[in-house]
């Protein structure tokens, strides 16, 4: 029997066997939702006399003078689950959205969840800022789909030639040459990577190939036995190093894709009664606080997080307000200190 009275998404949801999202986003056109399941939700609504209430979807349609930052949880050794280079970027955000007159809501999502549908369903936000995302192409099917469902979405991460989304990144090959560079002058000859060197982890890609090519140009080569995968943690840095002495084939240098693999990796050195620079020379990339408070300091490249978190708000103003918005490399900046000089 037909409900008394004017008819609802969630009456709709009830007939066709869905969720009210999943009605919400076929109404609207969302390519998020199979045509199967469209029809069947068109015909649930033809049944129950539903008419689009275009009052409340001009509501919908106003800017809330909110922008939403997602940040990914990452595993890390306090209860923050928030990578310490984020955190830099968090501050810079929430300055740069206070100066254009705009809210910030932060959100953490989990890489397994439906964030990119739900988001679009909630109206919270005019946009949103991705922070962190891990494997890339587990991820991209996602943000394929945010973009697809007319989302306005700018990530921090790397810019790739096929990307479906706006990015804004830092030169990370740049980075890779100019760290790879500064321990050549030092004297290293069999210096080692850790980090994920694959199309999985672009940015970590990116320093890998840096630091591959300035090699080359020495009259040297990457070899792959001085490569060992690792996250951005230090536990992983720190087991990245064991492996790597575990292969007993001689360095003399490592080049982390990251401070906090770096930072793991000085702790297996000393663990293993080796010295930082004068045995293993040692760089990492991003300028976390702590490089510059351990000892012996770090040697590192530092990502400027102001102009970064400017750039990714005013990025991502320009979409909506219906503007283009174009994806961008920022400059690094190659910061030496004791972990990676000799003779000092």
């Amino acid at each position: 029997m037909q409900k008394k009275g004017k008819a609802t998404s969630f009456d709709i949801a009830h007939l066709a066997g869905v969720s009210q999202s999943t009605v919400s986003r076929a109404l609207r056109g969302s390519p998020l939702v199979s045509e199967e399941t469209r029809q069947r939700i068109q015909a649930a609504a033809d049944e129950l006399k539903y008419k689009v209430d275009k009052n409340a979807s001009n509501l919908r349609t106003r800017h809330s003078g909110t922008l939403a930052l997602l940040l990914f949880e990452d595993p890390t050794a306090d209860d923050s689950h928030i990578n310490p280079f984020f955190l830099s970027m968090l501050g810079s955000i929430t300055r740069a959205c206070a100066q254009r007159g705009y809210d910030l809501l932060v959100s953490f999502q989990q890489l397994s969840h439906d964030w990119h549908a739900d988001y679009a369903d909630t109206r919270k936000a005019d946009g949103i800022i991705l922070l962190g995302y891990g494997d890339y192409l587990a991820y991209r099917d996602k943000l394929e789909k945010l973009v697809a469902q007319g989302t306005r979405c700018v990530r921090w991460g790397a810019v790739l030639p096929d990307q479906p989304d706006t990015s804004i990144g830092c030169d990370n090959l740049r980075g890779g040459k100019d760290i790879t560079a500064h321990l050549l002058e030092q004297g290293c000859r069999r210096i080692a990577f850790l980090g994920d060197a694959s199309s999985h982890y672009p940015e970590f890609f990116e320093r890998y190939h840096g630091y591959a090519q300035v090699l080359e140009q020495a009259g040297l080569s990457a070899n792959p036995d001085l490569q060992v995968n690792a996250e951005s943690t230090e536990q992983s840095g720190y087991t990245a190093l064991e492996t790597l002495l575990d292969r007993q084939i001689p360095f003399d240098a490592v080049f982390a894709a990251s401070d906090l693999i770096a930072i793991g990796a000085m702790r297996a050195l000393a663990d293993h009664g080796k010295t930082v620079p004068n045995d293993i020379a040692v760089a990492g990339f991003d300028d976390i606080p702590t490089a510059s408070f351990i000892n012996p300091q770090l040697t590192t490249v530092r990502q400027d997080t102001q102009q970064a978190g400017e750039a990714l708000v005013d990025n991502l103003l320009r979409l909506i307000r219906n503007e283009p918005a174009e994806s961008a490399m920022l400059p690094v900046n190659l910061i030496v200190r004791k972990s990676s000089v000799r003779g000092r």
